[in-house]
């Protein structure tokens, strides 16, 4: 039983420690941009209020460089309903190591 708890305490600081960049703020932003771009939404009909975000990946790619991979669903002020999955690089000091792949999951209107 010894053995166990000093096993778990020990893997649970090494999680600490090895913590990933929480870098959301970037492909959000940039994956606003692209829908834009793209002609699928105005980020001015965003409601930012709204958006859900949820980091399906965190791969450790070098000493400080992880690829991302993160889970957004935009909702407009008429009902609209955007997923998006970005993909891209951070490191524990800058968010926007590299571009930001973005892909339209689904995309959803409310007609009443």
């Amino acid at each position: 039983m010894k053995r166990i708890v000093i096993a778990l305490c020990s893997a649970l600081s090494c999680s600490v420690m090895a913590a990933t960049p929480d870098c959301q703020s970037w492909p959000m932003s940039m994956a606003e941009v692209w829908m834009k771009n793209a002609g699928i939404v105005d980020i001015v009909k965003l409601d930012e209020s709204k958006t859900e975000v949820k980091r399906l990946a965190s791969e450790k790619k070098g000493k400080e460089l992880y690829t991302q991979v993160y889970h957004f669903v935009f909702h407009d002020k008429s009902g609209g309903r955007y997923e998006v999955i970005t993909q891209s690089d951070a490191s524990s000091s800058e968010c926007s190591v590299s571009a930001v792949n973005s892909f339209l999951v689904s995309k959803s209107d409310v007609n009443h």
